[in-house]
């Protein structure tokens, strides 16, 4: 159904020789499957996700237990005296909630709300857009407009880009708490940290930039589904309004120390109670901003984990995808002759093996980028055992060779020689669909096998 995907869900078009298919819109989603097993198991995939968090980045006890909403987010400030006056007078103003400002996020908010940003989008040249501000009669009139849900035309000309500008900070400032969340701030402490391993191991001061795109690629899949959405606008019209900072003079870094006090800092604190942190969390709303583009899809290796909880193994992939593309009321697909039929399997087929060697040598990078240890040695010999064994920076194989049998697809050899899944699992689940006990178990597995930095 249409509430499995989420609003920024990411589709592309399959396109097949056939000539007979060419008129038909067939669309894959690659997430479809991330979607689907995030709304119907979320236990599942809440510990799929946060495994590889904790793989990524080092979250104590505590921390952990935070993040997954088990204990209250113990953050600073919250028992410091100092500055206690400043924090009544800002927990004050949050009481006065509107139908839209100082109300939890909703969807109905980020509806009136993205009205305001769908307008800067069309006026991102205005010099200091952000930093300088509107004007506060204005401002209240368009706050009160888009609390009562009256129709207003930004376009008029009534309301200047600034005004919009300041009360889109105003209305992130005001929501209970920041954006992503208290339960996430530890974890984002974390990610900062982040940095590449020289040829001994040893840590070096240069930021590991894929590492973390990809921890935060999995903090933004467990968000609030309304918080991942306004997240979404927000950071693309930033990312945008960066790209013409020769014009508005304001760099992802300028913006970034705009909008991080309304988006990452905890409610009621103080720059004082952040401390040494403070560098830290601009910076990384700094790279938000840069990277916004590639923080909204799932990792290949988590869309490769959801589809075989629900597919089992390579020899479904093509039947029961092509189920999911034909409708009970599509009559044109359904009488497909047998030789129109191969050529779909080929091409879902094809499409399926480019996917598996993505999360392939996803597996090589996180293993590359282990420290030295036994552990990494031994899981570089495993991989060069076999001969089509990918190692970071290889291409696929373009000579021509056999048909290999599936016990020896790219799935089933990521299963053997990286995750020591037994063989018989797969030859088992090429007759009938495995039950959904058996695939929990062995995703799991999957999850908890991959290599650690730990």
């Amino acid at each position: 159904s249409a509430s499995l995907f989420s609003s920024d869900a990411i589709c592309n078009f399959v396109i097949c020789n056939d000539s007979s298919l060419r008129s038909q819109q067939i669309i894959f989603d690659p997430d479809f499957f991330v979607e689907k097993l995030h709304h119907e198991k979320p236990e599942v995939f809440m510990e799929l996700v946060v495994s590889n968090i904790t793989r990524l980045i080092d979250l104590p006890g505590a921390e952990l237990a935070q993040l997954m909403g088990e204990e209250d987010p113990k953050l600073p400030g919250a028992n410091s005296t100092a500055s206690g006056f400043f924090r009544s007078l800002m927990s004050l103003k949050r009481k006065e909630k509107g139908v839209v400002f100082g109300s939890p996020l909703t969807e109905e908010g980020i509806a009136q709300v993205s009205q305001l940003i769908e307008y800067l989008h069309k006026n991102l040249r205005a010099e200091g857009l952000f930093r300088v501000p509107g004007n506060s009669i204005r401002q209240q009139i368009l706050k009160d407009a888009l609390n009562s849900g009256t129709d207003i035309d930004l376009d008029s000309g009534e309301f200047h880009s600034n005004d919009v500008a300041t009360l889109l900070k105003m209305f992130l400032g005001e929501l209970p708490e920041p954006l992503l969340t208290h339960k996430h701030f530890h974890a984002h402490l974390k990610i900062a940290d982040l940095t590449l391993f020289d040829e001994k191991g040893n840590k070096t001061s240069t930021p590991d930039k894929e590492r973390q795109i990809e921890a935060l690629q999995l903090l933004f899949l467990i968000l609030p589904a309304p918080n991942r959405s306004l997240l979404k606008l927000l950071l693309d019209l930033l990312y945008q309004t960066a790209k013409k900072q020769d014009k508005n003079k304001m760099s992802a870094h300028n913006l970034a120390l705009m909008f991080a006090p309304h988006i990452l800092w905890p409610r009621n604190v103080t720059a004082n109670d952040l401390q040494e942190n403070i560098t830290k969390l601009n910076n990384g709303v700094t790279f938000m901003i840069k990277h916004s583009q590639k923080l909204f899809k799932a990792p290949a290796y988590i869309r490769e984990c959801a589809r075989l909880h629900y597919l089992g193994s390579r020899a479904h992939v093509s039947k029961d995808d092509l189920d999911l593309l034909t409708s009970p009321g599509s009559k044109e697909l359904q009488p497909l002759k047998s030789q129109k039929r191969s050529r779909l399997d080929t091409c879902h087929q094809e499409e399926t093996q480019q996917r598996t060697e993505e999360a392939l040598k996803e597996l090589f990078r996180h293993v590359h980028n282990m420290p030295d240890s036994a552990k990494k040695k031994k899981l570089i010999r495993q991989f060069n055992k076999h001969p089509t064994a990918l190692t970071p920076g290889s291409d696929v194989p373009t000579s021509p060779a056999p048909r290999r049998t599936r016990s020896r697809s790219f799935s089933g050899l990521i299963k053997r020689k990286v995750l020591g899944t037994p063989v018989m699992l797969e030859r088992k689940s090429r007759d009938a669909t495995p039950e959904p006990e058996r695939v929990s178990k062995e995703n799991v597995h999957l999850v908890r096998a991959a290599p650690s930095t730990a």
